[in-house]
C-alpha cells in the first residue's frame, strides 16, 4: 500500500502533462481560427458601413430594402475586404504577441535578430530563382492528377478599376504574405516551438497553413486541391523560419511565390 502513493502521484503528473500538451495543440488550432474570423468580421463590417455611408445608404437597412449596388462597387468592396482583413489580422497577431512576451514581441515573431547564432540567409537567394520552377511544376502536376482546371489565361474581373486592381495586386503579393506569415510562422510558430521539436513545429504550421486555404464553397476535390498544392511552400516556409530565425525570408518567399503563380495564370490574358 505505501507504494501506491508515489505511483498514483506519478500517474496524475503524467495525466496532467498529457492534458496540458493536448491543450496547447488545441490552442494552436483555435487561436489562428479566432484571429481569422475576427479579422474577417471586422473587415466586412468596416467596408460595409464605410461603403454605404460613402454612397448615402443607411448601413443598417435590412437586405430586402437595400438598393442594388453596381457590379464595380461589389467587386471593389470584395478587394478592399480582402486587403483590410490582412491589416487587421496583422494588428491582432502583434497584440497577441505583445500580451505573451511584452517588449520581446519582435523576437517572438521573428522580426528581430535571434539571440542564438543562426544559419546564413545566403541560400535563400539561391532558392528564389529556382522556386517558380519547383512550385509551378508541383501545382500543375497536382492539378492534373486531381483533374482540376489550372492553367494560363485566367481573367480578372472586368469591373475592377485601376485602383482596385493595384490594391488586389498588393493584397496578393504583399499584404497576404506578411499577415499570414506573422500569424503562422510568427505567433503560431513561437507557441508550437515551445513544446514541439523543429520538425513537429514545421509540420504543424504547414498543415494549419494548408487548412486555412480550404474553400468550403467548392466541391470536395476542389476544396482539397489548393491545400495540397500549397504543401511544399508551407513546409519550405517553416524550414526557413526555423533555419534563419527570422520572419522576413518567409514573407519574401511567400510573396514571390504568389507573384509567380498569378503571373503564370493571368499573364497570357493581359497580352490578348
Amino acid at each position: 500500500m505505501p507504494a501506491s502513493g508515489p505511483l498514483g502521484a506519478s500517474s496524475s503528473a503524467r495525466f496532467l502533462r498529457t492534458l496540458s500538451w493536448f491543450g496547447r495543440v488545441l490552442l494552436l488550432i483555435v487561436l489562428p481560427l479566432l484571429i481569422l474570423l475576427l479579422a474577417s468580421g471586422l473587415a466586412i463590417l468596416i467596408v460595409r458601413v464605410g461603403g454605404d455611408l460613402r454612397l448615402g445608404i443607411d448601413p443598417f437597412l435590412v437586405d430586402a430594402r437595400r438598393p442594388r449596388l453596381p457590379l464595380s462597387e461589389i467587386a471593389g468592396r470584395a478587394v478592399v475586404i480582402d486587403a483590410l482583413r490582412q491589416g487587421v489580422m496583422a494588428l491582432l497577431v502583434i497584440a497577441v504577441a505583445v500580451r505573451a512576451s511584452g517588449n520581446g514581441w519582435r523576437e517572438r515573431l521573428g522580426l528581430a535578430a535571434p539571440a542564438e547564432a543562426r544559419a546564413p540567409i545566403r541560400r535563400l537567394w539561391l532558392l528564389l530563382p529556382l522556386w517558380p520552377l519547383i512550385h509551378l511544376t508541383w501545382v500543375t502536376t497536382t492539378a492534373a492528377a486531381l483533374q482540376m482546371n489550372f492553367g494560363h489565361g485566367v481573367r480578372l474581373s472586368p469591373f475592377l478599376g485601376p485602383a482596385m486592381l493595384s490594391l488586389w495586386f498588393a493584397f496578393v503579393v504583399v499584404l497576404a504574405p506578411a499577415a499570414e506569415e506573422l500569424l503562422l510562422r510568427g505567433e503560431v510558430f513561437a507557441r508550437a516551438s515551445a513544446f514541439l521539436g523543429p520538425a513537429g513545429t514545421i509540420v504543424v504550421t504547414a498543415l494549419l497553413f494548408c487548412l486555412a486555404h480550404v474553400s468550403l464553397e467548392q466541391g470536395t476535390t476542389s476544396a482539397l486541391a489548393r491545400p495540397l498544392t500549397l504543401l511544399p511552400l508551407a513546409l519550405t516556409l517553416g524550414w526557413l523560419r526555423w533555419r534563419t530565425g527570422r520572419l522576413w525570408p518567409c514573407i519574401l518567399l511567400h510573396g514571390w511565390s504568389n507573384f509567380c503563380l498569378i503571373a503564370y495564370q493571368i499573364g497570357p490574358s493581359l497580352w490578348r
